[in-house]
């Protein structure tokens, strides 16, 4: 815009073309916009009388943002990295229509990725570039804070940078670890993940950035980008917080980090991979206060938390959660865990790794390294006069079998498998060489779970889904009367996502004596199933229709999850 703007200034008699070439020069030579230059040399009073002039040219409106007191949310309906890559933010909203201001009226890119993030109809006004760089200084400050400490780093900060092909010495990264902004920055990152519900932090290091992620409700979101030069820094620094090697740059390498925030201790899961480009670094946060192990408080159906809740107090027998990575299992497990947990039980935990702690649990790390395997400690525990045992993962045969037989022999036994539904774990046990007849006598109820995301209550509307759609559904005709969806339109209480927060869906699988039958003909998995549901189990999908029909989540939600 720089040219242009000039030419409109000479061609007004605003300035003269020799203020225009000197301006012209200096911003070449400094790196400073035309409007602060033009000021600087005294060709025009102000940046705003630019603006001024600029909007009238154009008849557009202008904006003094310095004499307006912006809405935070209105705000944020743009992006922080959007905000500043384009030097744009937004002033107010009415309806769907949304006023930005914006530095550069003629960038028409703006405009429609303004457009397309937020889903308004954009009306631009003018504002100075500086006042603008400043309204997102300011109103963006609470939410990504770690971004202002970054630029601290790169303002104030001596440390130097090494190229890609140069690695950095180890005495570089000893120093620079200690440097107080960089320590900041950190400890900035960590804090607003915990703060924002993250369950995993991602720094990723890629040819000409270094990329920050939060996964927030199963979603990876990406955070304000990081100065680049301090790469290798910011990857050291959080090695030393994990106990972990900082020379070491060629292996994998796992650790842990103990915090305190807002008076409660978060443990830190740390995993540093080497990738072409430098090392990426995975914090899994495992915050107690996130833990929900309230079981009236997870999603189940009331009839399937009846199924469930009858089993875990069940004398013996093995209690099998199964769904893929990510789909609460581990909460499931300890939901269970805690509600019968009393002085009077001895409930013992093998895990890889332990994730919570829990004060009348007796919790042991599985460290296959060393020989103390899934199988290892459970020999060891029944040898420890336990009445519950839970097995973070039943992953062999043998681990399988000696489950089999300790549910047999009198104690409640928890685990976790992975496959895709209630009724294939029977076949998945018989697969692991576990006679069948000891799946039918020992297994008291299988359960599959996932996790779906939750329409945001703030923006819900009820939808009609099309003749195709419902078909699609493939549930039993009949079983529910009137299908009703819904979906969230998107508001500044969801950052317009139309989501908020997650819930569980369950497929609860009681073992029948008819199924008990079943397992001992070595049935198929779809014997099993259609005996299940004619004696009450509701499938994964159905559990989805449900909460669907319920307002709960969505029909691309119900598709995509089941």
């Amino acid at each position: 815009m720089s040219s242009e703007l000039g030419v409109m200034l000479v061609k007004a008699g605003k300035i003269t073309q020799d203020q225009l070439d000197k301006a012209l020069a200096l911003m070449k030579d400094n790196k400073i916009p035309l409007e602060q230059t033009l000021v600087s040399i005294g060709a025009v009073v102000s940046e705003d009388d630019i603006s001024g002039f600029v909007g009238k040219q154009l008849n557009m409106g202008t904006l003094r943002l310095t004499d307006v007191e912006l809405n935070p949310e209105i705000v944020k309906l743009i992006p922080l990295d959007i905000a500043r890559k384009f030097n744009v933010i937004a002033v107010s909203r009415l309806g769907r229509n949304l006023i930005v201001a914006i530095s550069d009226p003629n960038n028409i890119y703006v405009l429609d990725a303004v457009k397309f993030i937020t889903g308004c109809s954009i009306q631009p006004v003018i504002s100075p570039e500086k006042a603008i760089v400043k309204a997102i200084e300011t109103y963006y400050a609470d939410e990504n804070g770690f971004s202002e400490i970054a630029r601290g780093l790169e303002e104030d900060s001596d440390l130097e940078v090494v190229s890609s092909e140069e690695a950095p010495s180890e005495d570089d990264l000893q120093s620079a670890i200690q440097d107080k902004p960089l320590v900041k920055l950190v400890a900035s990152i960590i804090g607003d993940a915990i703060r924002s519900g993250a369950s995993d932090i991602h720094f990723e290091t890629y040819e000409k950035r270094i990329r920050v992620r939060f996964r927030i409700d199963g979603e990876l979101k990406e955070m304000a980008p990081l100065p680049y030069k301090y790469r290798a820094a910011i990857v050291s620094r959080l090695k030393v917080m994990a106990d972990l090697d900082i020379s070491e740059r060629r292996r994998p390498q796992d650790g842990r980090i103990k915090i305190k925030i807002s008076e409660r201790t978060i443990d830190l899961r740390v995993s540093v991979l080497p990738t072409i480009f430098g090392e990426k670094v995975v914090m899994r946060i495992l915050d107690p206060m996130a833990l929900m192990v309230d079981m009236t408080k997870l999603g189940f159906a009331e009839s399937s938390l009846e199924k469930f809740d009858k089993a875990i107090h069940l004398p013996f027998g093995i209690i099998l959660v199964t769904g893929p990575t990510g789909s609460g299992k581990t909460t499931t497990l300890y939901s269970a865990l805690k509600q019968i947990n009393h002085v009077g039980t001895n409930i013992m935990t093998a895990e890889d790794p332990v994730e919570f702690n829990f004060d009348g649990i007796n919790q042991v790390a599985v460290k296959s390294d060393i020989g103390l395997t899934f199988a290892a400690a459970l020999r060891s525990f029944l040898r420890q006069d336990p009445d519950v045992i839970m097995v973070g993962e039943i992953r062999d045969g043998e681990t399988a079998e000696i489950a089999i037989r300790a549910a047999l022999t009198g104690h409640l036994v928890f685990s976790t498998l992975h496959t895709n539904d209630a009724p294939s774990s029977i076949n998945r046990l018989i697969d692991m060489n576990v006679p069948n007849y000891l799946v039918s006598s020992a297994t008291r109820l299988i359960m599959a779970q996932r996790m779906t995301k939750k329409i945001c209550i703030s923006c819900k509307e009820e939808i009609q889904l099309t003749e195709k759609q419902i078909s699609s559904l493939n549930v039993p005709e009949g079983m529910f009367k009137d299908i009703k969806a819904f979906k969230g339109n998107g508001c500044a209480e969801c950052g317009e996502t139309g989501r908020a927060g997650r819930t569980g869906i369950y497929e609860v699988m009681p073992i029948s004596e008819e199924i008990e039958q079943l397992i001992l003909a070595k049935a198929t998995d779809t014997e099993i199933r259609n005996t299940a549901v004619k004696e009450g189990m509701r499938t994964l999908r159905m559990a989805a229709v449900e909460k669907m029909i319920n307002g709960v989540i969505s029909f691309e939600e119900v598709m995509s999850v089941t």
